[in-house]
């Protein structure tokens, strides 16, 4: 199986990226809203370390923004990536007979869960489109974004991993065709 792994900005949009491939695709951001409403054992954690934060079950978007800071954010994701990995690993087990599939995780490289075999592919968007996508989503809030981005490396750093670059600032028939080129090279 050759996994095919997304990086970029917040926003650059991999998830859409991502779908364009047409492969089987494991999207963390999806596993966590997933691990949010369905895993009780996950809530009993977060609830235990953040009760100012987190009171019910099924956990909500808005206590989860509540509690984030440079501060919580780690004991976070200490809580939370390992049901995501354990999502991971189903996921591959799953589709272990297949050719391709494709990897979704923002902190992909930062959580060491990248392997020398994948290709990783860069996702490069101009700032004021990823600004654009943000404000769109509701989600543009400096201090956010600041906390998040303060989890992730740099995109220089990221893209030095990266095996192509897709650039994601047009049309999805210009993305479609980026796309195609490089399925090309996958099989020379």
């Amino acid at each position: 199986m050759i996994r095919i792994c997304l990086v970029g900005e917040i926003a650059a949009g991999k998830t859409f990226v991502a779908k364009c491939f047409g492969y089987p695709l494991f999207n963390a951001d999806e596993e966590v809203i997933k691990i949010y409403k369905t895993n009780n054992e996950c809530f009993k954690k977060l609830n235990k370390k953040f009760p100012k934060y987190i009171k019910s079950f099924p956990i909500k978007k808005s206590e989860i923004k509540k509690l984030l800071n440079k501060k919580n954010i780690k004991g976070l994701s200490k809580i939370v990536h390992p049901y995501v990995r354990v999502g991971l690993n189903k996921f591959l087990q799953k589709n272990r007979f297949l050719k391709y599939v494709v990897i979704d995780i923002p902190l992909l490289i930062e959580n060491k869960l990248n392997k020398k075999t994948d290709i990783i592919i860069a996702v490069k968007t101009s700032k004021n489109i990823i600004l654009k996508r943000l404000k769109k989503r509701g989600l543009y809030n400096k201090k956010l974004l600041s906390i998040l981005s303060s989890q992730q490396l740099s995109v220089s750093k990221k893209f030095k991993f990266a095996k192509f670059i897709i650039e994601n600032n047009s049309h999805k028939n210009n993305i479609l065709k980026q796309i195609k080129q490089i399925k090309k090279k996958f099989n020379d």
